[in-house]
């Protein structure tokens, strides 16, 4: 597979990873705020978060990370140590990958009922991936040291 191939399909698993991690927080806002009595609305949600993170959101951000060091090594690994920009990147990349994991424990949390965070910290929680999908779109297009 070319060099641009490869970087297209990191790309579109890119999409699809943000927009796994965009609308499952706010289904958490929603969930948040269901009243405790309403049985039926806490499955529908339990099983929406679950579908969305186990068959979207994780096999897209395995695939990212995949396409990424598959471009790593396509690329020539000692030629990396002089972009400063992409070792930023990939720092971001690992925050991302703690946001998921985040994600995955109020997964949890909202299966067991034991989440205590309110709708507006959800509101809160879900804007973290904007800005790191902001600073890593700039980064990866300006490459700017």
């Amino acid at each position: 597979m070319s060099y641009l191939a490869i970087k297209a399909w990191h790309l579109i698993w890119m999409v699809c990873w943000f927009a796994g991690l965009f609308y499952l927080p706010r289904l958490y806002v929603y969930h948040a705020m269901l009243p405790p009595e309403d049985g039926a609305g806490h499955e529908r949600f339990v099983l929406m978060e679950r579908k969305l993170f186990w068959g979207i959101t994780t096999p897209a951000a395995v695939l990212t990370i995949g396409f990424g060091l598959w471009l790593l090594a396509a690329g020539g690994w000692a030629l990396y140590s002089k972009m400063g920009w992409l070792h930023l990147k990939l720092a971001l990349v690992a925050l991302l990958v703690v946001y998921h994991v985040w994600c995955y424990r109020y997964l949890r949390a909202f299966r067991e009922l034991t989440n205590t965070r309110t709708h507006r910290w959800f509101r809160w929680f879900n804007e973290a991936p904007v800005i790191v999908l902001i600073a890593v779109v700039l980064l990866a297009s300006l490459k700017p040291f």
